[in-house]
C-alpha cells in the first residue's frame, strides 16, 4: 500500500515531536516542512525545510496531505490562520494517531488533530479539528475538546468535561468531571478546574 505525502507546516520543537508521531505511524512520507525564507534549507530531524506558506498551493495540487506542527502555549491563533489558510487552498488535513496512543472506537476526531504517544481517549470522547492532544494526556469518557485546542502533557479531562473551542489546558492540569470550561480559556499547568 502505498504512503501518503505529507507537508508539515512550522519548524519548531512541536514540529520534532510531530515527526517522531508520523515516523511511528508508518502512514506518510514527509515531503518537507514550510516555514519563513529565513529558515528555507534548514532541517529539522533529516527533514528540509521545502518553502514557505506561499507554496501550499503548489502541494496542494501535488495532492499531499497537510499538518500544523505550530506548537500553541497558550495562543492557538497561528495554528488556526494555517489551517484556515489551507483549508481556503483545498489542501486536506489526516488525522494522526500514535500507535502508542489508545483511541475508543466510539471515540470522534477531528480533521486535523494529532494525538501524540501514550495519550488516551475513551468511551464517547470528542475531540475537534486541528487539536494536539499531547503525551501522556487523558480524555475520558463523554468528555468533548472544542476546535482548536491543545490539551497539554499529562493532562486529564475527566468525564463528561466540555473545553471551549481555542482553549489551552496545560501540563499536568486535571479537570472535575462534567464542567464546562469556556471558550478561549487557558488553563495553567498542575491546575485543577473545578
Amino acid at each position: 500500500m502505498s504512503k501518503q505525502s505529507i507537508i508539515l507546516i512550522g519548524g519548531g520543537g512541536h514540529c520534532k515531536s510531530c515527526i517522531d508521531v508520523i515516523e511511528a505511524t508508518n502512514q506518510f512520507v514527509i515531503k518537507g516542512i514550510l516555514d519563513i525564507t529565513q529558515k528555507l534549507g534548514e532541517k529539522i530531524l533529516g527533514y528540509p525545510i521545502i518553502g514557505t506558506n506561499n507554496d501550499i498551493p503548489k502541494w496542494v495540487k501535488e495532492k499531499a496531505c497537510f499538518l500544523i506542527t505550530v506548537g500553541d502555549i497558550g495562543n492557538p491563533t497561528k495554528r488556526i490562520e494555517l489551517f484556515n489558510l489551507v483549508t481556503s487552498q483545498g489542501g486536506l488535513f489526516p488525522i494522526i494517531i500514535s500507535p502508542t496512543a489508545y483511541l475508543s472506537k466510539s471515540a470522534s476526531i477531528g480533521t486535523g488533530t494529532i494525538i501524540m504517544h501514550h495519550a488516551m481517549i475513551n468511551a464517547s470522547a470528542v475531540v475537534g479539528a486541528n487539536c494536539i492532544v499531547n503525551t501522556k494526556a487523558l480524555i475520558e469518557h463523554d468528555a468533548i475538546i472544542g476546535d482548536h485546542c491543545h490539551i497539554s502533557t499529562g493532562a486529564i479531562v475527566n468525564g463528561g468535561t466540555n473545553i471551549g473551542a481555542r482553549s489551552f489546558f496545560g501540563s499536568g492540569a486535571v479537570s472535575k468531571q462534567y464542567i464546562s470550561i469556556p471558550d478561549d480559556s487557558f488553563i495553567k499547568a498542575n491546575s485543577i478546574v473545578k
